[in-house]
């Protein structure tokens, strides 16, 4: 018995200033591909002036794609109308190294949604500070980089980090409670490429223990965003956000608790987003496409 040949899906994504014809013109060089659009998502920002697509696409007669002549076709177009865009096979996994210190609870998470599928990543090595969680990577198959830091050593450690990032061919850096800040020059070279989880009590409650403070002015939400890491401390482009409610019931430690959730969820939509090609950077601002 004959075997169909697999069907190759794509997923292009884009954005440009606004003008006409647009769709037109990409969903006509799609259509003498043979594509079909299996998901298409689009958002015109009209008060700045700037579009922005993502379409999925699959092979209208299952004989699959060619990636390289749909790039070739598109090139034309996105010169046009000045595109920034990319062209990925769907459903390919994108290699992720994590970074965390003591605090475990987002690292575990990555870990497992990576290992169920769930998220499309490979997580190609982890990085710390600490070395509490070391068993715990390496039973998931997964190389550990214990990588210390102080005031004298920063910038060896991060030259360290930016020699793994290369060594592994890394797409994506995912720091998972990494309570380290990344230096200005490190944060620009990565820009776009390093996301971050904090709890949304900042600025109200910065320092240590913050859900502590929370607790002694009697909070009623507790949350998380995950953003892109840029020059200014958790201030960068904000991907995704959680809340939960409480209320006077909840101590420190369950108010921690509902915030680990948080944190998860945040940290774990933001990097399925991105790795899905969702999320376009514009300014200090993301527009996330699903």
């Amino acid at each position: 018995m004959l075997t169909a040949p697999a069907t190759t899906e794509l997923v292009l994504t884009l954005d440009c200033p606004e003008r006409p014809g647009i769709v037109h013109a990409v969903s006509g060089v799609l259509l003498e591909h043979g594509c079909t659009i299996v998901e298409l998502t689009q958002f015109d920002d009209r008060r700045f002036g700037h579009f922005f697509m993502r379409v999925h696409v699959a092979s209208a007669t299952g004989e699959g794609l060619d990636a390289d002549a749909l790039r070739a076709d598109l090139t034309p177009v996105a010169e046009r109308f000045g595109m920034r865009w990319e062209l990925n096979e769907h459903g390919a996994k994108r290699r992720v190294l994590v970074m965390v210190s003591k605090f475990g609870h987002c690292l575990n998470d990555l870990l497992f949604r990576a290992r169920t599928g769930e998220l499309p990543v490979d997580i190609v090595a982890v990085v710390s500070n600490h070395r509490d969680h070391q068993r715990l990577v390496e039973w998931h198959g997964i190389p550990f980089f214990h990588v210390p830091v102080t005031p004298d050593t920063k910038p060896r450690a991060e030259s360290r980090l930016l020699e793994l990032v290369d060594r592994f061919e890394v797409d994506l850096v995912v720091l998972a409670r990494y309570m380290q800040v990344l230096s200005d020059s490190l944060a620009t070279r990565m820009e776009g490429r390093v996301i971050n989880i904090h709890h949304s009590f900042l600025p109200s409650f910065k320092g240590a223990k913050p859900y502590h403070q929370a607790y002694e002015r009697g909070v009623k939400t507790v949350g998380a965003t995950a953003h892109y890491v840029n020059a200014e401390l958790d201030e960068g482009p904000i991907i995704a956000q959680q809340v939960v409610e409480v209320d006077h019931t909840y101590g420190p430690e369950d108010l921690v608790a509902a915030g680990r959730d948080t944190e998860c969820k945040a940290l774990s939509n933001a990097v399925k987003w991105h790795c899905e090609g969702r999320v376009i950077l514009h300014g200090n601002r993301t527009v996330v496409l699903r």
